[in-house]
């Protein structure tokens, strides 16, 4: 245990200081941060830190939707972040080029995002309400990264750690697409020209608009909800890929033209 109560504060300046420095820090979970409620509160604080330096949401970001996941790192449900703004990597005809070095140790997933075109807000969010609110989805490719030293997490740190989120790239919105059964939109996503992981929708907590509602239901826990507007990212369908300078994903999703990003 800590010889000192844990301050949510200090933990986020650190973690702000590992992603500007790009040198990762010892799990916090070592330091005493176990609980998860506490772990939300610095994710909070560091976030309000980065929007007071002029950081902007872009939406939310869901992870350990799969129970392979959960059961890696022993939780019965998943956890949330925040879609910064300034990690948002546009692309032009299904091509996208970001910097490996504005990371520390990137990892990829293909996932399928929601565009809401109204608010939701817990506690009781379905499945019906999240397609109903809904603008438009489309592919994308989420990169995970962690300041966390060597990926050693437990699940307090990846929370802390923004659930450990690095960056994202989205292919064109389809309003067609959110009226399709997104539970059987198979995916696979190509490392330098060679699959590397497969899924389908339903690795989405059974079904995507399912993760969405539980982001919209356990936000409400905090006071919080999903905007109009917000980009919601709704976990991934395979397993995270790594990659290194140069390497090429390239996302194939039904329904969707692919979506290529090359880290240079």
């Amino acid at each position: 245990m800590p010889q000192q109560p844990l301050d949510p504060d200090r933990l986020a300046e650190r973690l702000e200081e590992a992603l500007r420095s790009r040198r990762p820090i010892p799990p916090l979970s070592e330091e005493g941060l176990v609980d998860v409620a506490q772990a939300y509160a610095v994710q909070q604080r560091w976030n309000t830190l980065r929007l007071q330096a002029g950081e902007k949401l872009a939406g939310r970001k869901i992870g350990l939707t799969s129970a392979a996941m959960q059961a890696q790192l022993g939780v019965s449900e998943p956890d949330y972040g925040c879609l910064w703004a300034s990690r948002y990597v546009p692309q032009t005809g299904g091509r996208a080029e970001v910097g490996f070095h504005t990371f520390l140790q990137p990892r990829v997933e293909g996932e399928i995002a929601f565009l809401l075109g109204r608010p939701l807000r817990g506690p009781h969010v379905t499945v019906q309400d999240v397609l109903a609110a809904t603008d438009a989805v489309t592919c994308g490719v989420e990169i995970i990264d962690s300041r966390i030293a060597d990926w050693r997490i437990r699940i307090t740190d990846t929370i802390a750690d923004n659930a450990s989120f690095g960056g994202f790239v989205l292919g064109p919105w389809s309003s067609r697409a959110r009226h399709e059964d997104l539970r059987l939109v198979g995916m696979v996503l190509s490392h330098n020209g060679q699959p590397a992981t497969e899924g389908v929708g339903a690795a989405a907590l059974g079904h995507p608009a399912r993760a969405v509602a539980w982001l919209a239901n356990k936000l409400a826990e905090f006071g919080e909800g999903l905007e109009e507007g917000d980009v919601v990212l709704s976990g991934s369908l395979g397993r995270a890929v790594a990659v290194g300078p140069g390497d090429v994903v390239t996302l194939e999703m039904a329904g969707f033209p692919p979506l290529s990003v090359r880290f240079a």
